[in-house]
């Protein structure tokens, strides 16, 4: 009651600002409890592989301090090239925690910074939330800005990269995108130094978070281009591009691992060209207003003539000079699909690199993939300067997630806010068909309880014309309206299954049920990492497949040969030959690079799909596509059928690697049930076909409970042959 009373005393404007604020709070509330499923399940624990990296660098940075962590030299990564770390990463994610940590601290409130790491993203996913009511409502509405919010909080698609214990850089570069893209629609809306300075830190805070801020400078951009060809370009526009682009292009040559690249590097040459463009057409604006039409239009001519030349001149000289970097990989393949399979191996084996299948969009956006149209039709119906930003980054993000799968995070939040407006809109147009319909009713009432005959023919006629053109308007709208509630609701329970049952199981600690529903917690990567850590030397070094580096550097606190930095696809293609070699010329490599463990994964008892086997492929291309690998043939690895094969039709090559037979070594001897043969693999669905082996240049030194990780111990070379 007393609560009532409260309300109650507010105006009815005051009323309306707390209810929308009281939605906002709880989507904001919602979208950092709903990524808390794995904490409740399995414990504070940190996901992935990447996100140990980021925690061990992390850990580092709080202990040592932001200096040390700079000029920090890792000898136990990439042995024996090593690495220097500070110059290598973004260190937003690192210092964000490190900042909250000390501020914590300073409150007196004690936290570990493992659990700091492990709540990061869902705590930055309820910023985002709010950056992105803020954006919409700016480019549309209040209302459709709550939708916006309410949706970007469940949508799985941003969920997949923000659950607890998801410790990547990520987590926190969305709401700095996000926030980014709202900055610059009020620079471009007020065309304000202040705004523009503004979104130049909030892109500087994106760029030390995440190499994805390479959308960010190239879509912005291309926003400007389409306002200048679209003959939308102004005063405000000019002033918000131009200090976003210096400001911001100085702040983010501050971060080491950026260092000179946007003045240098062809993804960044876009925004440079715009931002030349720009001044050529205010220069133009000037001059037209300044000289005679005869005058100006042949020095037009001219100035544009010598112009060109010049600029082509430069850049031809420029690009074969060589100080105008090439693109990257990654970039190629996002303009060339195909590009990273024909050339670069080492991107296409990951597969969060591959394209994107028709059904993820459905699963990971569900009701947006439908509104989305609907939302663009609304943008494109009245179009604004904000809203041709919102239908540029729409389109292009769409296109970018089709070549690449991890980009439907990129594309998540502008679905949302599409959709949203789509949602709105249709709700609008409905919801005042109902508030006419009841207020024509009430209209009716009152005419017909009046004397005087006129007002009633008068309704008569309006309401019979009415009719006429829009028949059953109440029934309609109420259908409609009751139809998007539905599929809102809909929506609401397809995100939190999506949730809890896809996104929301850490790799490290796998989950499977037995046969009477029973729930069963396998704990063999931890398991093996922490034999590691007890039982080998502190300066062992260890060879695995580089999915694993990470994790065995972070957890088992050892030194390995490669990790899923991939800076080095010499190195990772020298491992790669190791495993697809026979075990004499493996031995040989491993002897070349001091290794006294190897690493492997295998699911054949279980049925784990993601062990080293069903990678070997890629190992083979990867060597071969090296120098000193180029003897390795993956035609030789495959079987008569064209496929790789572990039973008795397995290729000799195959069947004599080291990675078969470290995998397979004593498998022939266990039986996974009743009704299979002793060796049979459940993942390939065959049975071990080369058997009773044994290993010459190694030894096995653990193997987990559920034969998942694998460790051999190199054997030491013997000092004298046998006489």
């Amino acid at each position: 009651m007393r609560l009532s009373k409260w309300f109650s005393s507010f105006g009815v404007e005051k009323q309306l600002i707390l209810i929308q604020l009281g939605v906002l709070v709880l989507s904001a509330v919602i979208a950092f409890c709903i990524r808390l499923f794995a904490v409740i399940r399995y414990e504070s624990v940190i996901h992935e592989f990447d996100p140990y990296f980021n925690y061990r660098t992390t850990r580092y940075m709080t202990k040592e301090g932001f200096y040390s962590f700079h000029d920090w030299f890792d000898e136990m990564a990439w042995y024996p090239l090593g690495r220097i770390i500070g110059g290598t990463i973004y260190p937003g994610l690192m210092v964000t925690s490190s900042l909250l940590y000390n501020i914590l601290r300073a409150l007196h409130v004690t936290m570990d910074i493992r659990n700091i790491c492990v709540f990061l993203a869902p705590l930055f996913s309820s910023f985002t939330t709010i950056a992105t009511f803020l954006l919409t409502s700016e480019v549309m509405d209040t209302r459709a800005g709550l939708l916006a919010a309410g949706m970007i909080a469940i949508v799985p698609g941003y969920i997949s990269r923000s659950v607890a214990g998801s410790y990547d850089n990520e987590g926190i570069a969305i709401f700095c995108m996000i926030f980014t893209f709202y900055l610059w629609v009020k620079s471009v809306k007020t065309g304000s130094v202040i705004w523009a300075s503004a979104c130049s830190l909030a892109y500087f805070y994106m760029v030390s978070s995440w190499g994805g801020y390479v959308f960010l400078i190239n879509i912005i951009p291309i926003h400007v281009l389409i306002l200048i060809l679209t003959g939308r370009f102004s005063h405000r526009i000019y002033v918000a591009y131009s200090a976003l682009y210096t400001l911001g292009t100085i702040l983010s040559m501050q971060i080491s691992f950026v260092g000179f690249l946007p003045v240098i590097s062809s993804e960044h040459m876009g925004a440079l060209g715009v931002f030349g463009i720009c001044q050529l057409v205010a220069f133009y604006d000037f001059l037209k207003n300044k000289m005679l039409p005869e005058t100006f239009n042949r020095f037009l001519r001219l100035v544009g003539l010598l112009f060109g030349l010049l600029f082509g001149v430069a850049l031809t000289i420029l690009a074969l000079s060589g100080k105008i970097a090439p693109w990257t990989g990654r970039f190629y393949s996002l303009l060339d699909p195909t590009y990273a399979k024909n050339h670069i191996p080492i991107i296409a084996s990951v597969s969060e690199h591959q394209p994107t299948a028709w059904s993820c969009y459905y699963f990971d956006l569900q009701l947006l993939a439908v509104m989305f149209p609907v939302g663009l039709y609304y943008l494109f119906k009245k179009p604004t300067n904000e809203g041709i930003f919102i239908i540029t980054y729409g389109i292009t993000s769409l296109y970018f997630s089709g070549v690449m799968v991890r980009l439907i995070l990129v594309l998540a939040p502008v679905m949302c806010i599409v959709g949203a407006i789509g949602i709105s809109g249709i709700l609008k147009s409905f919801i005042v068909n109902l508030e006419d319909s009841d207020s024509a009713s009430q209209t009716k009432t009152i005419k017909h309880s009046s004397s005087g005959s006129g007002l009633t023919s008068t309704h008569k006629i309006s309401k019979s014309l009415q009719d006429t053109s829009y028949p059953f308007k109440h029934e309609i709208a109420t259908f409609m309206v009751f139809l998007v509630a539905v599929l809102l609701v809909l929506f609401s329970k397809h995100c939190i299954w999506a949730t809890s049952n896809s996104y929301s199981h850490p790799s490290i600690v796998l989950e499977t049920t037995g046969h009477h529903g029973e729930r069963f917690i396998l704990d063999d990567y931890r398991a093996a990492y922490y034999w590691l850590r007890q039982n080998t030397k502190p300066d062992a070094r260890v060879m695995s497949w580089w999915d694993y580096g990470y994790q065995i550097t972070a957890i088992a606190n050892r030194t390995v040969l490669v990790d899923n930095n991939t800076w080095n696809n010499t190195h990772i293609g020298r491992v790669g030959q190791a495993m697809a070699s026979s075990e004499e010329e493996a031995y040989e490599i491993m002897q070349e690079l001091d290794v006294d463990y190897v690493l492997v994964i295998f699911g054949g008892l279980l049925g784990y799909s993601s062990d080293d086997i069903n990678k070997f492929i890629w190992m083979i291309r990867i060597a071969g596509s090296t120098e000193k690998g180029r003897h390795v043939s993956e035609h030789n690895y495959y079987s008569a059928t064209g496929d790789l094969r572990i039973d008795n039709e397995a290729t000799p090559t195959l069947a004599n690697s080291l990675l078969y037979k470290l995998s397979y070594y004593r498998f022939w001897e266990t039986q996974v049930d009743r009704s299979r043969p002793h060796g049979y693999d459940r993942v390939r669905g065959q049975t071990v076909g080369y058997k009773n082996y044994e290993l010459d240049g190694l030894e096995e030194a653990f193997t987990s409970e559920n034969w998942l990780v694998r460790i051999y111990r190199v054997k030491p070379r013997a000092n004298r042959g046998v006489l």
